[in-house]
């Protein structure tokens, strides 16, 4: 059986956010076993699992992404939204824009350090909108 729910995320600042606990509240009733895609309908964020404890990480996350895609550079072309619009591209490039969690007991079955980030590209963020497809 296919299940698919859409929700939306209120705007968070340029980033990575741990949103593992909006998905696991919105989603109440997981079956015993499965899979889900979490998908970003945007082209300006992305998706990753990565380190949920430590908060450097993100920091971390933020300096490398910034040093290996930098704004404000001549060789840009797409800048009609701003200096942040065409690097916003290349990081969800980077990152992509789904992933595939298994779900079992009812759970998401991620590892012991794991969560789902969104990864916000933008300065000036908007609401974010993700399909979750859950497949059992």
């Amino acid at each position: 059986m296919i299940k698919q729910y859409e929700i939306t995320l209120p705007p968070k600042q340029r980033g990575f956010h741990l949103i593992t606990k909006d998905i696991s509240e919105y989603l109440k009733d997981l079956p015993e076993s499965g899979m889900i895609n979490i998908f970003t309908k945007h082209t300006s964020c992305g998706l990753t699992l990565n380190e949920n404890c430590d908060s450097s990480v993100r920091s971390d996350f933020e300096k490398c992404f910034n040093k290996l895609v930098p704004e404000n550079q001549p060789y840009y072309t797409h800048t009609a939204e701003g200096p942040d619009d065409m690097p916003a591209h290349i990081k969800s490039t980077i990152t992509g824009t789904s992933i595939t969690v298994p779900i079992t007991q009812h759970r998401l079955n991620l590892g012991t350090w794991q969560g789902v980030y969104l990864c916000e590209f933008r300065n000036n963020p908007s609401p974010r909108k993700l399909v979750l497809t859950i497949f059992s």
